[in-house]
């Protein structure tokens, strides 16, 4: 399961997107309940909003059970999701993603398309009022993988389908159901296990 990724590059045409922040910093090592950015279309084209990464409906009591993925092939019938996946889709925009694999001591893993490149995950959000304010929260749509679940990234032409609010939905699921992306992956040191680090150390090679 994709629980951490990385989002410490970006070009100058993103930062200039409306609502890109002004105090934005690389985040290195960036974990379910963290702030996150995330990309959405409306009427005046794409914008971009902070939001926390799992995924809050206004009815949830329990802060606790805050999904911070949902899985490709069952998101439109899980009641959590369904609704969101019909109507409120999101891309996560990241450098790339870890992973840890191995049976007996897990290694951390950096997978990205490119060094120096970005990606973009499919995402559903929800908006949830704390008092007189209004936050928003996010989960990840994720690919069943080889040994776990990977984040659904999207290319272009897949990325515009997704956020369009009148893309049709049959073309939403065969975005869920595309291929795995290819991607490259280098084994790192095991800094990156300290969630607290968030410093271009997680991606130290082993």
């Amino acid at each position: 399961m994709c629980g951490r990724y990385a989002l410490f590059r970006w070009s100058p045409a993103f930062a200039a997107l409306p609502g890109f922040p002004a105090d934005q910093r690389a985040q290195w090592n960036i974990s379910p309940g963290d702030s996150v950015l995330i990309q959405r279309q409306d009427e005046n084209g794409l914008n971009l909003a902070r939001a926390r990464w799992g995924l809050t409906p206004p009815w949830l009591t329990d802060l606790s059970r805050t999904p911070a993925h949902a899985r490709a092939e069952t998101l439109a019938e899980q009641p959590m999701f369904r609704e969101p996946f019909r109507l409120r889709r999101c891309l996560l925009p990241a450098n790339g993603f870890y992973e840890w694999r191995g049976s007996v001591r897990k290694r951390p893993y950096w997978l990205t398309p490119g060094e120096g490149s970005s990606l973009f995950f499919a995402a559903i959000w929800e908006a949830y009022p704390v008092q007189e304010q209004v936050w928003l929260s996010v989960a990840v749509v994720t690919q069943a993988a080889m040994e776990q679940r990977r984040p659904l990234i999207l290319d272009a032409a897949g990325q515009a389908a997704w956020l369009a609010a009148d893309t049709p939905l049959p073309v939403l699921q065969t975005l869920l159901a595309a291929p795995q992306a290819s991607l490259r992956e280098r084994v790192l040191a095991n800094l990156v296990n300290d969630p607290k680090l968030n410093a271009p150390e997680c991606l130290t090679p082993a």
